[in-house]
């Protein structure tokens, strides 16, 4: 029991910086914008709660460093409306420089620039790495083979590098996978090099329905990845490309989540973050920050989502706005709040669940009645 304790500690200690860095780019995302925008930002936080330590900058920002480290948030100078504060408070907002009296794109702009900065991040840290590390390229050699797969029943073997499938030369991992995918049910030649020697085997994809199409499957992981060296232009493009891939894959795996078509075990919150996190720092600086791009990606995915209480949700309330030419009734973004609370508390309460079966605590229980 008691040597999970250091574990633990390293988890909390590595999610605590992760987690800071992120919030810190997303909330400096708000705050620049605010300021290019001529809005006064009273508060910047990191972290939630009674502040740890904060200072006044020359502006008037109160700069602070909360004790719940789940978040934080930049407070803009006048961004209740009017009719929903006190005469005292409006009288102390400075003319010119509030929130609600900017216009639809001004406000858009400071609300947009938080997830914009996240997906910032992750292009400049993956770049870095290029440039520093060199560009992961995951080579086409077996890591591990699925049982009662394709590859299984194809003879695959663990260590197995694929030279080519039905001639096509595979030089990465991904080649692989855009051979099989769309092959399913098709007899094809397979030329592996194990121990030296070159071996040719036959290989029939299996396959399932995604989208409404059959895809290849083959049942195989990859299991090693080399990094090549490459310039400081191609550094920058790899990370752009990266960014976009890593995007891209994301909501198309929450649009297979929401239709049924992929399993929502998947979905995971602050406490599989923290594991993970703590696991990932085990493996090096250049994995930690590759982890920090990732997170950063998955940050600014989020915070567009159209869910009220979101950035996402006050865009989509922005636009309703600038096309009916007038703010929506305020019963109507109140309705929409709550609503937006609802589906983020379901939402963590779900993936808090997840979090706890994927650590084994309810297993551990489940042993102590036993």
């Amino acid at each position: 029991m008691f040597h999970a304790v250091p574990d633990i500690l390293r988890s909390g200690a590595a999610f605590v910086v992760v987690l800071g860095i992120l919030v810190f780019v997303h909330e400096s995302g708000h705050y620049l914008a605010a300021r290019w925008r001529g809005v006064h930002v009273e508060v910047f936080s990191i972290g939630f709660g009674r502040a740890i330590t904060g200072w006044v900058d020359r502006r008037g920002t109160v700069w602070k460093l909360a004790w719940l480290p789940l978040g934080g948030y930049v407070k803009l100078h006048g961004q209740e409306q009017p009719e929903d504060v006190t005469e005292a408070v409006r009288a102390s907002w400075i003319p010119g420089k509030t929130f609600h009296e900017k216009s639809v794109l001004s406000r858009a702009i400071v609300v947009a620039a938080g997830p914009a900065a996240n997906f910032l991040l992750a292009m400049v840290l993956f770049s870095v790495l290029y440039m520093v590390v060199g560009r992961p390229l995951t080579l086409p050699v077996v890591g591990e083979v699925m049982p009662d797969s394709a590859a299984a029943r194809a003879g695959l073997q663990v260590e197995d590098r694929i030279e080519s499938i039905d001639g096509r030369p595979t030089r990465t991992f991904e080649d692989i996978q855009a051979i099989i995918v769309g092959r399913p049910g098709e007899s094809m030649p397979m030329t592996v090099l194990r121990a030296g020697k070159t071996e040719t085997l036959k290989v029939v994809p299996g396959s399932r329905e995604v989208g409404g199409k059959q895809v290849g499957l083959l049942g195989i992981r990859g299991g090693r990845t080399e990094y090549v060296p490459v310039g400081p232009l191609a550094a920058i493009t790899g990370g752009i490309a990266q960014t976009w891939t890593i995007t891209a894959d994301t909501v198309a795996g929450v649009a297979q989540m929401i239709s049924g078509q992929r399993g929502t075990d998947e979905l995971g919150g602050p406490l599989r973050i923290a594991q993970l996190s703590g696991q990932v720092a085990e493996l090096g600086v250049a994995s930690l920050v590759s982890f920090i791009a990732l997170l950063s990606v998955n940050l600014g995915l989020i915070n567009l989502f159209p869910i009220p209480v979101l950035d996402g949700g006050h865009l989509l309330f922005y636009l309703a706005e600038a096309l009916r030419g007038r703010p929506l009734p305020p019963r109507a973004q109140e309705y929409g709040l709550r609503a937006g609370i609802a589906v983020l508390a379901g939402l963590f309460i779900f993936a808090t669940w997840n979090d706890l079966s994927h650590i084994g605590l309810f297993r551990w229980v489940a042993g102590l009645i036993g």
